[in-house]
This record gives C-alpha cells, sequence and structure tokens, in this order.
C-alpha cells in the first residue's frame, strides 16, 4: 500500500454512512443548466431558434433557449418550463440529447448544462414571447455563438441527422400531402447533403410506406409532380421492422 492509498478501515471507508445530507454536503456545488435546441424546417430551409446573450461578454451573439435547473425539478420538467417560458409554446416534445461538461466552458465557473432538441412544423408552432429578438435563423449560417453554444448546436444537429437516418420524423414537418421534390428538399436541408434524385425516389418506393393519392401540384414554378401521402398507419405496425434510411 502506498503513502496515498486509502485505508478502507480509516472510517471514511470502512463504516456505514448513517447521514445522507452530511455525505452530499461534502459534494461540489456544480450549477446546473439545460440547453434547448429548437429546430424547424421553412422555405427548404432548416432552421433553429435562438436568442440574443444578455451576457455583456458575449454582446451582439446568438445562444440557445437555456436557463438554469431548480432544486425541485427533472431535467426533463426544467426543459419544458424553459421553453415555455422563453417562447410561450408548451406542446413542443424534447428529447435529451447529451451533456456538456468542460470545466471551462462558462466565463463565470464550472456549470454542467444538459442538452434538448425537438424538430417542429414552424407553420404549426407560433412563437408568443419573443424577448432579446427571438427567432429562426438558418442553421448552416451560424458560426461564432455566445458560450459553448456552437458547439452544443453542431452535436444537436448530428444527433437529429442521425435520429432523422433512424426514424421518419421528417414527415411532419410536410404537408398532408407532399411531393417527392419536397421531400427530397426536406433531407437534404436537415443532412445538408446533395441527394441523387433516383437513388432517393428508389429507396422510398421500396419501403412502400408513401401512398400515391393520383392528384399532381399545381401553382408550381417547375414541372408538377405527383403528391403522396406518409402511410403513418404501415410504418406503426412495421416499425419494430424499420432499419432506417441509409443515404
Amino acid at each position: 500500500m502506498t503513502e496515498n492509498t486509502p485505508n478502507i478501515n480509516d472510517g471514511k471507508y470502512g463504516q456505514m454512512i448513517h447521514d445522507a445530507s452530511k455525505l452530499v454536503e461534502t459534494y461540489p456545488k456544480v450549477p446546473l443548466t439545460v440547453d434547448c435546441a429548437l429546430f424547424g424546417f421553412e422555405e427548404n430551409e432548416l432552421k433553429v431558434l435562438l436568442i440574443r446573450s444578455d451576457l455583456e461578454m458575449y454582446e451582439g451573439l446568438w445562444s440557445i433557449l437555456g436557463d438554469n435547473v431548480q432544486d425541485n425539478e427533472e431535467l426533463d420538467d426544467a426543459a419544458n418550463r424553459i421553453l415555455k417560458e422563453r417562447t410561450g409554446m408548451d406542446d413542443v416534445y424534447l428529447d435529451q440529447v447529451r451533456s456538456f461538461s468542460h470545466p471551462q466552458r462558462h466565463p463565470g465557473g464550472r456549470v454542467i448544462t444538459v442538452a434538448y432538441c425537438s424538430l417542429i412544423n414552424i407553420q404549426h408552432h407560433q412563437l408568443k414571447i419573443l424577448d432579446h429578438e427571438l427567432h429562426w435563423h438558418n442553421v448552416h449560417s451560424l458560426t461564432e455563438m455566445a458560450f459553448d453554444h456552437h458547439l452544443i448546436l453542431t452535436s444537436c444537429l448530428k444527433w437529429l441527422q442521425k435520429r432523422i437516418q433512424e426514424h421518419p420524423l421528417g414527415f411532419n414537418l410536410l404537408p398532408d400531402k407532399f411531393s417527392l421534390r419536397e421531400l427530397q428538399n426536406l433531407y437534404e436541408a436537415i443532412l445538408n447533403i446533395r441527394l441523387d434524385r433516383r437513388n432517393f425516389r428508389k429507396k422510398f418506393a421500396s419501403m412502400g410506406l408513401l401512398i400515391d393519392v393520383n392528384e399532381i401540384e399545381d401553382d408550381v414554378p417547375h414541372r408538377p409532380g405527383k403528391l403522396y401521402k406518409f402511410n403513418f398507419e404501415k410504418y406503426e405496425k412495421n416499425k419494430r421492422k424499420w432499419i432506417g434510411i441509409d443515404f
């Protein structure tokens, strides 16, 4: 046994702890926050909802919606509360992505944050609070942000890109009837890549989840395409067999 090796019989390691509160008092006091990356699809662009930072050293920079977690809150409850306080929306489903714990991520001291993510149809969710210049931004136009929020945003975007290939989340962002061009535009905007038109259509045709509604687009500046619906009922019955979409 070396000089610095704890002795399991010295009391600290060799005895039962009777007072849990006293044990916790010995732990470091580190603030915990939640940051919500809310993505939306509009005008063939993937967007994210941001506010102006109110910290002087980050004046003029944008930040993700966030705040501290209260002592009596679950993380999920804190995320939903923060989103409602910042936007007025209370009907958004949030997924927990990961935590960010670099000791220097916050200029005021150590703060651990847990990132949440959601993908919504902007047309179906109205912002009721616009404080701190709250509005939507093109995701791919952002570079410098407050704190480590560009890192958080990038991580959430990678999570979203993986999720949209594993589950058909994107169909909730399209009209009830949509063209294959609109569907491809959606996936290209989220994945930030150009997809081969023929291969893209072949992949979706092979899944058997698109319903041809025997209608054609109207009032479009290009050659009208056929319209489809997504077969949510068939997907629900077979989602355990769903292996995702590999582009």
